[in-house]
């Protein structure tokens, strides 16, 4: 590893020192029972199952039969590609513009990530982008609601069905978002929320996997919590398979179950916001927001963002967005790290070395990443700006004062 390297910060290090009219995610609001769970836990000499009441709480809540908490959102994606038992070398086609968390899990179980590009001009993929990338070796999809824009899921559906690919929906940044009429994470096979204190629903930290599957959600809970261990009578733990210890805390369940009680309010709010700042952004010229879908009924935004026409304006999108931050817009940034066939440049070193599983076999194939992997997904992140403040906390009057510092910095840069 590198000398003096700059390591990435999380949850409100992140957000520290960031001023500006607008609101800010820190600190977040707490709902009202978190004090009385917390000493819940605490009176009972950690006796009490506060982690099982938070399962069943949030499996009711999404109309689902389980719910498996895990420490956090990328723990709960790495229990389930564990408890999966596909074969090292097959293939797990997943969203290219995403975070990390999505594909750790996947890449420790020695599957190979194979990223679809997304629709032009949007952040997600669609069946239609997604089926050249099936081959024989395929066995599930990863589709990410990014931002919180639920994917096209029905045609997603038919085609797994047509090729029989297990679904995970990835909701981190969409929790309590709906698609015609149904909830976000209980469209697929399984679905993975994430909790950390920066998301929608944030806690201290904390993720779950969703699933009705019953045989699935044994399956992740003796690897991924029981260790893979089985008890033999009069012997004791036999650990038969490699399992992992990715169990939620009693007191971040504590957190997680008094924050459940108050976000279909805030989600609701948010939706309203969104969908507000997205009608004011865009009479701006030179400006497209994202394109909120005809079948998103309810958008749990977590990041707001729009394009910019670079033929409109004098400056780059860096440029730009470094204007929007210096004028109170404060987090105001490009995402292209969220390209991960760019981003995680190990995955082409191992593959150009033909590291296992990129050896042969197991792998049928000779694999490459990079940007021409994805090239709508890297064309459209090249003009995007986002922020990661937008939150419950907005109001009409933020989004106006938002808009108009976005208007402000568009007019001084304008052709």
């Amino acid at each position: 590893m590198a000398k003096n390297i700059q390591r990435a910060k999380y949850g409100a290090a992140a957000h520290q020192g960031r001023g500006g009219e607008l609101p800010a995610r820190f600190p977040r609001e707490m709902g009202p029972s978190c004090m009385q769970y917390l000493q819940e836990v605490i009176n009972s000499g950690l006796t009490c199952d506060m982690v099982g009441r938070f399962e069943k709480a949030f499996a009711e809540e999404l109309g689902v039969k389980h719910c498996i908490a895990t420490p956090g959102c990328t723990p709960a994606l790495a229990s389930l590609a564990a408890a999966l038992s596909f074969e090292p070398g097959d293939e797990i086609i997943v969203s290219p513009i995403t975070d990390y968390g999505t594909i750790l899990g996947l890449i420790k179980e020695n599957y190979i990530p194979v990223f679809a590009d997304t629709e032009p001009g949007t952040l997600n993929v669609s069946a239609r982008t997604i089926e050249p990338c099936i081959s024989d070796r395929t066995r599930a999809i990863y589709a990410v609601h990014k931002t919180g824009i639920i994917c096209d899921m029905d045609p997603i559906l038919e085609l797994a069905k047509k090729h029989n690919l297990f679904v995970c929906e990835d909701v981190c940044q969409a929790v309590f978002g709906q698609y015609k009429g149904r909830l976000a994470g209980t469209l697929g096979n399984a679905g993975a929320f994430s909790f950390d204190s920066e998301k929608t629903l944030g806690s201290d930290s904390g993720g779950c996997i969703v699933t009705n599957d019953d045989k699935l959600a044994e399956r992740i809970r003796f690897i991924a919590q029981s260790r893979g261990a089985s008890i033999e009578p009069g012997y004791g733990r036999k650990h038969i398979e490699a399992g992992l210890a990715y169990r939620m805390p009693h007191c971040t369940a504590a957190v997680t179950l008094a924050q459940l009680e108050i976000i279909r309010d805030q989600v609701a709010h948010i939706d309203k916001m969104v969908r507000l700042m997205s009608k004011l952004v865009a009479d701006i010229p030179g400006i497209t927001p994202l394109p909120i879908p005809d079948h998103t009924d309810v958008y749990s935004c977590w990041m707001f963002g729009f394009s910019i026409d670079p033929t409109a304006f004098k400056c780059s999108t860096q440029k730009f967005a470094a204007q929007l931050s210096e004028s109170g817009i404060t987090d105001a940034g490009m995402g292209r790290y969220y390209l991960m066939p760019a981003a995680c440049t190990f995955l082409e070193e191992n593959a150009q070395k033909k590291l296992y599983p990129y050896s042969m076999p197991p792998a049928s194939r000779e694999y490459h990443y990079g940007e021409d992997n994805c090239p709508n997904a890297a064309k459209f992140l090249q003009t995007f700006i986002r922020w990661t403040s937008f939150c419950e906390k907005y109001q009409p009057e933020h989004c106006e004062l938002a808009a108009d510092i976005v208007r402000t910095v568009a007019d001084k840069n304008r052709i």
